[in-house]
């Protein structure tokens, strides 16, 4: 079988899988297929003007792939720590990577040996921006009893690009966390097809600079181009280790 028919089949298969789960009618499937990515049903789920039933069945299948990226990842990474920002650039990538309707604002919760203790959803946005509630964050750290945390949030619209408030809300989690003697190892963005480290760049300060502030903070996506090549990453990339 030729390249060409056996891509045609993975495609045919995918417009009646997502026909079946979804009961999206197959002829409105097809009809969008031919002119757009097919991706888009379910990384931007309003794209086909679902019913109610529809729409929370995509959000029900995106849910799965997330989690069997998740399990996935724990299995082939089930001895390892996070320790360096590749390692957590590649763990938030299976739970954001997906997501391109809106914004969504996670946190890490670590122990002393760097494993991970819980990872939760801190806020749920828009595809403009988050809000983030700095006392939400503090109230799940102290809850966990972790050593360190490390925050990810994803920009839909693309940009691997951190907006000022992402360095300020970085910068005031420091404030907050350090005289507490948690660590605040990273914050990643994942957008587009890779993902991008403060920690790296030198945008993460290593102590607090100014007294905690628990106001809330917004993260708008930032739409510019052309950030350095090399903040993108895969995974032959040497890693550097958080120094703890």
């Amino acid at each position: 079988m030729s390249q060409l028919h056996t891509n045609e089949k993975y495609v045919a298969d995918f417009v009646h899988s997502i026909h079946k789960l979804t009961r999206i009618p197959l002829h409105k499937l097809e009809e969008y297929g031919k002119v757009n990515n097919l991706i888009n049903v379910l990384e931007h789920p309003r794209v086909l003007e679902p019913t109610t039933a529809q729409f929370q069945k995509i959000e029900q299948l995106n849910a799965f792939l997330r989690a069997y990226r998740v399990v996935k990842w724990e299995e082939e990474n089930a001895r390892q720590c996070i320790r360096s920002p590749q390692h957590a650039g590649d763990y938030f990538s299976t739970l954001l990577d997906g997501v391109r309707d809106r914004e969504r604002f996670m946190v890490a919760f670590l122990n002393n040996s760097n494993r991970i203790i819980e990872t939760r959803t801190i806020s749920e946005g828009g595809i403009d921006q988050a809000p983030v509630y700095p006392r939400d964050v503090l109230k799940a750290a102290l809850n966990c009893d972790c050593s360190a945390v490390i925050f990810a949030h994803n920009h839909p619209g693309g940009t691997l690009s951190p907006s000022p408030e992402d360095i300020q809300l970085t910068r005031r989690m420091v404030d907050i966390f350090e005289p507490l003697n948690i660590q605040v190892l990273d914050h990643i963005i994942i957008a587009g097809n890779g993902y991008l480290s403060m920690a790296e760049m030198g945008k993460l300060p290593s102590v607090a600079e100014r007294a905690a502030n628990y106001d809330s903070i917004s993260l708008p996506v930032m739409e510019q181009i052309g950030f350095p090549y090399e903040t993108l990453h895969s995974p032959d990339e040497v890693e550097d280790e958080w120094e703890r």
